[in-house]
């Protein structure tokens, strides 16, 4: 008997996408409904998620069938801690996004509200598909819904954003091919698309080379996806010149999303035993995420659009998520990855947030423009540099648990290079994150007194300032233990992945 929580998964998805044909049809009457209608939703969306989150650690794994039809027949939606987890990680994201994003467009694309919701509720509910669904070809489904809602979102600002929209559609429908050939295979080999059925049936076949290539196919088309240098090309345009609410859910929770398939696939389907003994990639891609966490600081250095700085600073953040995954061999590397998935969700929300203010309200892009900007935006400033030094990894931020976390794994496997690039990337991240903290409060006395105070709006500081909090108290409650829910839930989620290798399985 199925209780009234095991629904949420399915509700989850068939609310949001009922959500967006009645902003559509109730756009064409009054287009203020729109953001009203997508709000609540969204809210909805959170509380069931939150629900289920705390369902699956207090009773178990929840397991949907669609139509009554029974896996590997039938689809099949999954919760365990791990999607559990990123869930209501992201549908927060969203919320926040969602409340950000009502004055913002209304002034960056006055006359594309209706479109604006409409697809942004899509993009909402591709994203939550991806993340509960246990079926391959269905997540495949949900990553193109979410996938041409986030092009269409970032055309929709015209001009430069076109060409960045059309990079983007080309290597992200190289990615969802690639993706797509990595499905194939496997159902050619297997006859099967439910994740918890291929993790049973794929370990005598492990030595296949039509299995092996699937591998490589999931790994490539899902890099591209998450923007893992150094396939991140098409990145750095599309978070520059997008819409400010378009960009904060696009590398807050987009890119969580595509990392979450990234790490469902390689442990819930293929399990460590193949990718340790069959295809031992764990250090190869530790060593590219090395090199993406440098090069991505450097190249952030050298960045005089703050947009853009933040957009190569995520490159360099992605890259700490995917070490902590190549150094799965000990639980501090998968631990480390599954907090910086929160960490980089709540500060680089939180970031981009604050550089969609500041060209709301003082029309600047450029670094070098930011002189004084504490006096005229304190509480957006203050935002920023909280979230700076979760970045940065300064105690007790989140930032410093993660940093620790994937020092600790380094240490545990004898990586000591990698020691080396997380110390190194923390000055590198110090250093442009700090000119832009020293413009915005070290203002030359003459100017001093021309400066008066003029924030932006309510409804875009106030989601900023709870992001930029969360990147404190959340290191606070992990630095409690076990006397928070964050560090149970993390270390379910890891044993999930580690020890049962499919938390997807009945």
């Amino acid at each position: 008997m199925l209780s009234v929580v095991d629904h949420f998964p399915v509700l989850i998805i068939a609310i949001s996408l009922l959500s967006a044909f009645t902003i559509l049809i109730a756009g064409w009457r009054n287009k203020k409904s729109c953001w009203f209608i997508s709000f609540a939703t969204i809210l909805v969306q959170l509380v069931m998620a939150v629900l289920i989150l705390n369902h699956v650690l207090s009773v178990g794994t929840i397991h949907y069938w669609l139509g009554g039809w029974a896996p590997p027949w039938g689809i099949e939606y999954v919760i365990d801690a791990f999607n559990a987890y990123v869930l209501v990680i992201v549908l927060f994201i969203c919320l926040l996004t969602a409340i950000y994003a009502k004055r913002s467009m209304e002034r960056e694309q006055p006359r594309k509200i209706v479109t604006f919701y409409v697809v942004f509720q899509l993009l909402v509910t591709g994203l939550c598909g991806i993340i509960v669904t246990g079926d391959l070809f269905n997540l495949y489904v949900f990553l193109e819904i979410a996938s041409l809602a986030a092009y269409a979102l970032i055309a929709v600002a015209g001009g430069r954003a076109l060409k960045a929209s059309y990079n983007y559609v080309i290597m992200g429908s190289i990615g969802a091919c690639f993706y797509l050939l990595g499905v194939g295979f496997l159902y050619a080999v297997t006859g099967s698309l439910n994740m918890a059925d291929l993790s049973h049936l794929l370990p005598p076949l492990y030595g296949n080379k039509v299995v092996q290539a699937a591998f490589v196919f999931f790994v490539v088309g899902l890099s591209i996806k998450m923007a893992l240098f150094p396939l991140h090309i098409w990145q750095p345009d599309a978070y520059a010149y997008a819409p400010s609410a378009v960009t904060v859910i696009i590398a807050a929770a987009m890119s969580k999303v595509s990392i979450y398939a990234f790490i469902r696939v390689l442990f819930s389907v293929f399990t460590t035993e193949f990718i340790q003994i069959y295809v031992p990639i764990d250090t190869a891609i530790s060593w590219i995420a090395a090199i993406a966490i440098i090069v991505g600081s450097v190249i952030a250095i050298m960045q005089t659009n703050l947009k853009r700085m933040l957009a190569y600073s995520s490159v360099s953040q992605v890259g700490y998520i995917v070490l902590g995954v190549g150094l799965f061999s000990t639980h501090w590397g998968l631990t480390g990855a599954l907090i910086h998935i929160l960490n980089h969700a709540i500060t680089k929300g939180c970031l981009f947030m604050v550089a969609g203010a500041i060209i709301y309200r003082a029309g600047l892009w450029n670094i070098r423009d930011f002189e004084g900007l504490s006096k005229k935006m304190p509480y957006t400033c203050a935002a920023f540099t909280l979230a700076a030094l979760s970045m940065i990894g300064v105690p007790p931020t989140v930032g410093f648990i993660t940093k620790l976390c994937l020092l600790l794994a380094s240490l545990e496997a004898v990586e000591y290079a990698f020691v080396v690039v997380i110390l190194a990337s923390t000055l590198l991240n110090l250093v442009y994150f700090w000119r832009v903290i020293e413009r915005m409060y070290f203002v030359k006395e003459e100017r001093e007194n021309k400066i008066k105070k003029d924030e932006a709006p309510v409804s875009m500081v106030i989601p900023a300032l709870i992001l930029g909090s969360l990147c404190v108290i959340v290191g606070l409650l992990w630095l409690a233990g076990a006397a928070t829910p964050l560090l149970p839930i993390v270390k379910q989620a890891v044993n999930t992945l580690l020890e049962t290798g499919v938390g997807a399985a009945p």
